[in-house]
């Protein structure tokens, strides 16, 4: 049945569209959601992100960036309050109170966030509804990256560096008026200054940033190689 759900997450087909040979679709289905609302495919990744950067196959140097999908024509008769279904449909995870679901552009969409490393594996996702933007969802993306050590020690939360595309330059500049502590008084300034260092010190916009230079950034078809 598992190789059912991979066939089914890989093609994009209907559940009822899952061929015969993997199992009752049903079933498939069912061991599907069980696993997702009582955490069982996060541990799976987490446990296997844990291994990767164990043998050094995890790149820290991130990319963050997002794209839309469309949401299917059945996701416009979803609750609007998911609190009285039997089941709540997050399971133990928090479910959007808009089920990341919005109108955009392309019409009835869902936006993911994702933080990615050199191998092109995703390290950390954010689910938003399709108008969203880019820029508010930079810091939880980059928050909920968290990869636990094999054996002693703490989860690994901090890349070697970040790249974005210009999408996410509001970010930046507001890290360096932050470090500046324009307009703010000496205890609000050390925070705006812890802050804005947490920030920085993590981060990269396709190029190196640095608070004297007024936020400035380059894309990154101008970033220097290296």
């Amino acid at each position: 049945m598992i190789d059912g759900i991979r066939f089914r997450v890989r093609t994009g087909v209907s559940w009822r569209a899952v061929p015969a040979e993997y199992g009752p679709w049903s079933r498939v289905y069912d061991l599907f959601r069980r696993w997702q609302r009582n955490g069982a495919w996060q541990r799976i990744l987490t446990r296997l992100q844990s291994l990767a950067d164990a043998k050094g196959a995890i790149a820290w140097d991130l990319n963050v960036d997002s794209t839309v999908c469309r949401a299917h024509q059945h996701a416009a008769g979803a609750r609007k309050q998911g609190d009285p279904q039997k089941e709540p449909p997050g399971g133990i995870f928090v479910e959007p109170g808009d089920h990341a679901l919005g109108r955009s552009r392309g019409g009835f969409t869902t936006k993911l966030h994702l933080a990615v490393e050199q191998g092109q594996q995703p390290l950390s996702i954010v689910l938003t509804a399709g108008q969203c933007g880019d820029s508010p969802q930079f810091e939880p993306v980059l928050e909920k990256v968290r990869v636990p050590r094999i054996g002693p020690g703490r989860p690994r939360v901090r890349p070697n560096r970040v790249r974005a595309d210009k999408a996410y330059a509001s970010r930046i500049r507001q890290a360096c008026r932050s470090l500046r502590g324009r307009g703010a008084g000496r205890s609000h300034r050390r925070v705006a200054v812890a802050n804005a260092f947490a920030i920085l010190g993590r981060l990269t916009l396709a190029g190196d940033v640095h608070p004297d230079q007024g936020g400035s950034t380059r894309s990154a078809d101008e970033a220097p190689a290296g």
